[in-house]
């Protein structure tokens, strides 16, 4: 049976992609085939469940990928507005903390529901545990094999994710090795948005405490990227909102990477330690195991002394000035070396993808063959944190229906 529309791909961007066709052509007929148990899995434990679903400032600054130029027009047509309406009819409307967007539910789970219901309503077809194994040409039309049945389609939409959440969330970039031995151009896929391991002896013993900080990423002294906000260190190393937003260049080159973090951001050096020259004279009677109770964490400003050569049962009283100095030196570079990333499985983001060199900009359909669109994920256009990555998965999904529609030549069922 002809389908006008076939979607592989179950996630946020197929969703948004199978709605937003039934709404503007009710008559057309839209199929999404999905690997999975069901639709929505990987969007349902977003933003921590709270489902971080767009963000005021879309800024391409907020994005990365070969081309980053390329997602302007579909974020800038299908802009927060646009994107904040169509959900308006779903039943999902948006509050915001600062920029960033969320469902006034505050629950992913009901994104997806929210998603699933209107595409059940309008009369999408879905098929779960549809694995697709191959995609062929035949007489302009799209065949579509899974290991289950096969498809016709007039238009085809690839919106299979990449490779994060590993394939318990059924991402296994299965999608994007059938095209690239098709043919297609690829670009390297690595983990963003990712925790980052570092030489572990110190933060094994700074397990579980968070501290805000400035978190800087540096190679051969150069500055990659600075953020600030909570980091956490763990027994594999680092990780927090801003290293998760610096994590993205380690993977993508075999450079030597370090973090750097200052743990007071808003005082120099030189008022630092005149701070911590006062401190040691008011509170000389201290131990100096207990030296920065109430002005930082204990067992963070222990070890901080101790790497500063001092024996935490001396007292406060022999802190002389080099020894201050390197204190406060440690307390604004406070340094680990970055080993890697914890992966794909923990990723919330695949860099890389499809070359978008390929593919129309104001369509999503690639350029030699038509009727065939990309969307999300996929391509190679990746977003920070704060919902940016959603919101690409959105614009990118109403430039591929809108494409479709306008192609009235590609629809089958059109009168």
């Amino acid at each position: 049976m002809l389908t006008d529309v076939i979607i592989i791909g179950g996630g946020a961007a197929g969703l948004c992609s199978a709605v937003y066709l039934k709404q503007k052509r009710p008559d057309i007929t839209v199929r999404i085939l999905e690997s999975g148990t069901r639709v929505g899995k990987k969007l349902a434990l977003t933003g921590n469940g709270r489902c971080n679903i767009t963000n005021k400032s879309l800024d391409l600054s907020h994005y990365h990928g070969n081309d980053v130029g390329f997602c302007r027009y579909a974020l800038e047509r299908y802009d927060r507005k646009f994107t904040e309406e169509f959900f308006r009819t779903i039943g999902v409307p948006f509050v915001y903390e600062e920029k960033k967007g969320y469902p006034a539910s505050l629950q992913a789970a009901s994104v997806v529901d929210s998603l699933r219901f209107a595409a059940e309503n309008s009369g999408v077809i879905t098929h779960l545990e549809t694995k697709v194994t191959n995609i062929k040409i035949f007489d302009g039309k799209y065949r579509v094999i899974s290991e289950n049945f096969n498809f016709l389609a007039e238009n085809l939409i690839i919106a299979a994710g990449l490779l994060s959440g590993g394939e318990r969330l059924g991402c296994d970039g299965g999608m994007l090795n059938l095209l690239e031995k098709s043919g297609f151009k690829t670009v390297k896929t690595t983990p963003a948005i990712v925790q980052l391991k570092t030489v572990n002896d110190i933060t094994k013993q700074l397990k579980g405490i968070k501290i805000n900080a400035a978190a800087t990423l540096k190679s051969g002294g150069k500055v990659i990227r600075s953020e600030y906000g909570e980091v956490l260190f763990c027994d594999y190393g680092l990780s927090g909102p801003p290293i998760l937003q610096i994590s993205r260049e380690v993977s993508r080159t075999k450079e030597s990477y370090e973090i750097s973090l200052d743990l007071f951001p808003d005082t120099d050096f030189d008022s630092l330690f005149a701070d911590l020259k006062k401190r040691a004279e008011a509170l000389c009677y201290r131990n100096l195991d207990e030296f920065f109770t109430g002005m930082l964490n204990k067992r963070l400003g222990q070890v901080i002394l101790k790497i500063a050569g001092c024996r935490l049962t001396d007292k406060a009283e022999s802190l002389n000035d080099a020894i201050l100095r390197k204190t406060a030196a440690l307390l604004k570079n406070f340094t680990f070396s970055v080993t890697g990333t914890t992966g794909f499985l923990n990723s919330q983001v695949t860099a890389g993808g499809l070359d978008t060199s390929q593919v129309c900009k104001k369509t999503m359909e690639f350029f030699d063959n038509k009727g065939l669109y990309a969307v999300g994920e996929i391509l190679d256009i990746d977003g920070d944190c704060g919902g940016y990555n959603l919101q690409w998965a959105w614009s990118s999904a109403f430039c591929a229906a809108d494409g479709i529609i306008d192609n009235k030549p590609k629809i089958a069922n059109n009168p």
